[in-house]
């Protein structure tokens, strides 16, 4: 009875989390296990971004608590975001769950589920759920063991947790708590370690990961914290490549957007957060930069790297968008030439300042200016795309797709791509000819000179 299955809903930090927990069971253990119908305990990790995200969740649960009627000792448990949210209203729509866990006590869910299984083998009654939403000094500093695949060459490092921001449509504050940063000793120790089991290409995650250590370490010669990090990780031997999410525009300063021409192996991708391009729309939605401010930083990246990649998230009907705000943001949308982007359709969550706000955008005009922006970055892509035919990119193969018959990796702007070669290359940097596209996939040749050396084997 110690099969664990664990579903991630949401983003990156999510399944950074997840996987911290899938670690710290097994060491405890416990079989993480891939088909949830060969467990014996389900744990949902979930997000509260939007009320989408909540319902599919307690949708699945749902669902689980009819399998949990016809097998008693199953068990389920509802970790993450929507549990820090909701809490303990959470048993009015799922009464038998067995465990409700919230974002700072990830590393609690190997002890709960140790407890619980003692008293069904001693054949006492569990009793009440198990709910666990406190704040704990430090919590940031457990999310640190990695759950590996074989051969696995990428990897999330959490270095920050909790945000400060306070947007006015967002619930982040409330599920994540205030921001906390990792010291940087531990961070790169983590990557030290991960590029010594073959890791060749590291993710820094964090709510606002650009504000990492800004409470905690001093500004040298004008290089912020975040860059110190990065900095860092870059002499780091093994790791050949670095990214990170998320930022906030606040964040890229003058060192920042320098440190795209000095290190190598900072990826020319960057997710930018725009959310609006209209000035009165953002200072609604208490985002502290302006349009001209944004359109600034999208320049002088691309001045240090003409060939960068942004990828970025819009909303779209925030209270009192006018057609003229949405102009706004139209215009700036096109002129920032996205590679990706995330347009969401504004949806009230309970607990956050916009949620009271007047003058609600009717949904049928929050469908449509979605559409607008979705037909512009369709367009961008496209023309982005047919540059790339022919061209030589360096790829990551990262292992086999899913067809399993050919290889998968990544470009350093973040495409993916599919190609034909040996699994001796696995972790290697190649070149790439890229012959053809389709909408979100590149498709190439390798082009066998200059071929880069197989990451080093994972030690046992």
């Amino acid at each position: 009875m110690n099969r664990v299955h664990i579903k991630t809903y949401g983003c990156q930090m999510n399944e950074r989390d997840s996987e911290a927990v899938a670690a710290l069971l097994r060491a405890r253990g416990y079989r993480i296990v891939a088909d949830e119908h060969d467990c014996d305990i389900l744990l949902l990790n979930t997000c509260s971004v939007r009320d989408a995200a909540e319902q599919k969740a307690i949708s699945k649960a749902t669902n689980l608590l009819a399998r949990k009627r016809k097998q008693p000792d199953f068990v389920l448990g509802i970790l993450g975001c929507m549990a820090q949210n909701r809490g303990a209203a959470l048993l009015d729509q799922l009464p038998d769950v067995d465990l409700i866990v919230g974002t700072q006590k990830f590393h609690q869910v190997p002890g709960y589920l140790d407890n619980l299984q003692a008293a069904r083998a001693a054949g006492v009654p569990v009793g009440e759920t198990i709910v666990d939403l406190a704040e704990e000094a430090g919590s940031q500093n457990t999310i640190r063991d990695h759950d590996l695949a074989d051969r696995q060459v990428s990897a999330f490092v959490s270095i920050q947790q909790g945000c400060n921001m306070d947007c006015s449509f967002c619930i982040v504050p409330k599920t994540r708590g205030d921001e906390r940063s990792r010291p940087m000793d531990e961070i790169v120790a983590e990557c030290r370690a991960l590029a010594e089991r073959g890791v060749r290409e590291v993710t820094l995650l964090g709510q606002i990961v650009t504000s990492y250590g800004r409470r905690d370490y001093v500004h040298t010669g004008g290089v912020t914290p975040f860059v110190q990090l990065l900095e860092r990780v870059h002499a780091l031997e093994g790791i050949e490549r670095i990214r990170f999410t998320s930022p906030h525009p606040r964040g890229f300063k003058q060192d920042l957007v320098e440190a795209y021409g000095r290190l190598p192996k900072l990826c020319g991708y960057v997710h930018l957060p725009m959310q609006s391009g209209s000035d009165h729309i953002l200072r609604a939605m208490n985002r502290p930069y302006t349009r001209a401010r944004y359109r600034e930083i999208v320049d002088a990246l691309r001045a240090v790297r003409p060939d960068m990649y942004f990828s970025t998230d819009v909303i779209v009907g925030f209270p009192g968008e006018t057609d003229e705000d949405f102009t706004q943001t139209r215009e700036l949308f096109e002129a920032c030439n996205y590679d990706m982007a995330y347009i969401f359709k504004y949806s009230v969550r309970t607990g956050t300042p916009a949620a009271n706000l007047a003058d609600q955008v009717p949904e049928e005009t929050k469908e449509a200016r979605n559409q607008v922006l979705l037909d512009v970055l369709r367009r961008n892509s496209e023309r982005r795309t047919a540059t790339l035919i022919g061209a030589v990119e360096e790829v990551l193969v990262e292992g086999p797709d899913q067809t399993g018959q050919r290889f998968t990796g990544r470009t350093r702007g973040n495409r993916v791509c599919v190609f034909e070669a040996d699994s001796r290359l696995l972790g290697s940097l190649v070149p790439l000819k890229i012959t053809r596209a389709s909408v979100s996939t590149l498709y190439g040749e390798l082009v066998l000179a200059g071929i880069g050396h197989p990451a080093p084997a994972a030690q046992s």
